[in-house]
């Protein structure tokens, strides 16, 4: 059977098909790197004061591991405070401490870091 459409022609038809489909990959790219980095999220998120150089720590129940510059573990059966406490305890202050995405409040980030590394 005989084709109706000129080598030459198919082969520019397929090549601008190909520039498309790249380009399209491309723009979708370029949006990702514009869009600003997301919080760490978590049950629990610790944000260490200074920056972490541990990938991971673990107390007593919770197995934290580090995602950006913060601390994100699962639920525990330990209560909040003492969570705060406890990993204080290994990296030092902490600028933020939340649970379900809610912040602890200042009295109590206060008392959280009373507890901290020195």
């Amino acid at each position: 059977m005989k084709s109706l459409v000129p080598p030459a022609a198919a082969l520019a038809a397929v090549i601008a098909a190909a520039v498309a489909v790249v380009g399209s990959f491309g723009i979708a790219a370029a949006a990702d790197a514009q869009t600003p980095p997301q919080a760490p999220t978590g049950y629990y998120v610790a944000v260490p004061a200074t920056q972490p150089t541990a990938d991971h720590l673990v107390t007593r129940t919770a197995a934290w591991r580090l995602t950006g510059n913060a601390y994100i573990a699962d639920q525990a059966p330990e209560r909040p405070q003492i969570l705060c406490q406890l990993v204080a305890g290994k990296t030092g202050a902490l600028t933020s401490f939340s649970v379900k995405g809610t912040p602890l409040a200042a009295d109590k980030l206060a008392a959280c870091n009373a507890k901290a590394a020195k």
